[in-house]
C-alpha cells in the first residue's frame, strides 16, 4: 500500500483516544519537530500576518501563541483530541486571535472551499502517512481548502521520495519549494558547536521534485519544509507530474 513506514510504530496516531490519553498524561506543552523561533523566517516569508491561518494538529504546542506575538491576527487551530482543544481553549480564552476546534483533519467539511489563506502542518501528515489509507487520508485532509495562491506549509521528517508523490498530484495545483533544516540541537560531526550553516535558501531539486543523486544531508535526521503554493491556470500548465507508484514507498 502507499504508506510511509519510515517512522511508524505500533501507536494508532489516527485515534482520538490515543491522543486524549497522551495529553492527559503529559499535560505540559510539547512542540513537534521545530519551534517557531526556527520556523519564523519561513512563515514570515510565505504567510502574511493578515492571513486566515489553519493550524492542523495543533495539540498543546505554543507555535500559534508565538505567531500571535509576531503579529498574526487570525489562527484557527484544530486537533482530533478534545482534551487538547479544551486545554488550549481555557489557556487562550482571552486571546481573540486564536480559535480552537476539535476536528479530524480527514473530514474538514466545516470549512467552505477556498476559504483558507494558509495551512500549517507540523507533523500531522506524518501521522496520517502511517495508515494503509495514506493517499486517501491526505486527499481528505486537504481537499479544496486553500484560496487561489494559498500556501500549504508542511514540516515533516519525510524526504521528497515519500512526500512529493503526494504533493505533486495534479488535483492540488501546487508549486512546491523545498527547504531542509537540521533537528534542534544538531551538532556537525567532528565539531563541538551547533552548526552555523544557513538553511534559508531553497534546496535545488530535480524536475520531479526529488533531491539530486549527489545531495548529502548534513543531518541524517533533518526536517523537510515543503512550501506549496496553489497555482493559477497559467502556472498549472507547466507543472511537472510525479505519478504515485508502489516502488517509491
Amino acid at each position: 500500500m502507499h504508506r510511509d513506514t519510515s517512522s511508524c510504530n505500533t501507536y494508532n496516531y489516527g485515534d482520538a483516544q490515543y491522543w486524549d490519553a497522551r495529553y492527559v498524561q503529559e499535560g505540559s506543552s510539547f512542540n513537534w519537530y521545530q519551534r517557531y523561533t526556527t520556523l519564523h523566517p519561513f512563515v514570515r516569508k510565505y504567510v502574511p500576518t493578515s492571513s486566515r491561518v489553519l493550524m492542523v494538529g495543533c495539540g498543546n504546542a505554543v507555535m500559534s501563541e508565538d505567531m500571535v506575538k509576531d503579529g498574526y491576527e487570525d489562527i484557527m487551530n484544530i486537533d482530533i483530541s478534545l482534551v487538547a482543544i479544551d486545554m488550549m481553549r481555557r489557556k487562550y480564552e482571552n486571546t481573540p486571535q486564536l480559535k480552537y476546534m476539535q476536528m479530524d483533519v480527514r473530514n474538514m467539511s466545516f470549512f467552505p472551499d477556498e476559504s483558507i489563506d494558509s495551512v500549517i502542518d507540523k507533523g500531522t501528515l506524518d501521522s496520517l502517512m502511517c495508515s494503509i489509507d495514506a493517499p486517501i487520508n491526505f486527499a481528505q485532509m486537504l481537499g479544496k481548502l486553500l484560496k487561489p495562491e494559498g500556501i500549504y506549509m508542511l514540516i515533516t521528517y519525510g524526504d521528497p521520495t515519500v512526500r512529493m508523490p503526494h504533493l505533486s498530484r495534479p488535483m492540488y495545483k501546487w508549486k512546491t519549494v523545498l527547504y531542509i533544516i537540521p533537528r534542534p540541537g544538531f551538532v556537525r560531526p567532528g565539531s563541538f558547536s551547533l552548526t552555523t550553516k544557513s538553511y534559508l535558501e531553497p534546496v535545488p531539486t530535480t524536475e520531479e521534485g526529488l533531491l539530486p543523486v549527489d545531495f548529502v544531508l548534513e543531518d541524517p535526521d533533518s526536517h523537510f519544509i515543503y512550501v506549496c503554493k496553489k497555482m493559477d491556470e497559467t502556472e498549472l500548465s507547466s507543472m511537472p507530474i510525479f505519478p504515485l507508484t508502489n516502488d517509491v514507498f
